[in-house]
């Protein structure tokens, strides 16, 4: 995770700290925010719903002091509406695609997620396809091969790498 938001984006940011592992967060709190130690305590033996309340104010503490409160604000927004099923495209991670990556007017699945940094190598891609891990647009991808024109393109697409990595992508 860079503090670059052109390496990592606030979103990204906020969700890389969303999702560290249960047992960490209140020691992150406490060595990494200036919350209330009392209010820490709180979260000791948390699970369920109270460690996700958790994991979200830490995400929220920190997105404000190292890209400000309205991008931490922006990043929370973006993650409630995409987990609640209301995407919210203007604030997710964007990547736009470069024509000259096309061929014939369209792209290869694989080409674009390296192309938008959700795999590092075709292998990657294939198999994260493979094990049901990659939707494009609401819909599960089951054929490798899949291509997304210049048009879908153009429109913006949704790509979601697993259960918690959504990237849209646009020309």
């Amino acid at each position: 995770v860079w503090l670059d938001p052109n390496k990592t984006s606030p979103y990204e940011f906020f969700q890389y700290w969303r999702n560290i592992d249960d047992a960490d967060v209140t020691n992150c709190m406490k060595l990494l925010t200036n919350i209330d130690l009392a209010e820490i305590a709180k979260f000791e033996n948390a699970d369920g719903a109270e460690i996700n309340r958790a994991k979200e104010m830490l995400a929220f503490e920190l997105t404000k002091v190292v890209h400000s409160e309205e991008e931490a604000q922006k990043a929370l927004d973006t993650a409630r509406a995409l987990f609640s099923g209301e995407a919210d495209f203007e604030h997710m991670p964007a990547t736009k695609i470069d024509p000259a990556k096309l061929d014939d007017g369209k792209i290869g699945l694989l080409d674009l997620l390296i192309a938008t940094g959700l795999t590092q190598s075709k292998g990657e891609g294939r198999r994260l396809v493979e094990q049901g891990g990659i939707t494009l647009d609401g819909e599960k991808v089951e054929d490798a091969l899949t291509t997304v024109s210049a048009q879908q393109l153009q429109k913006g697409i949704v790509l979601k790498k697993g259960k918690k990595i959504y990237h849209k992508a646009t020309m």
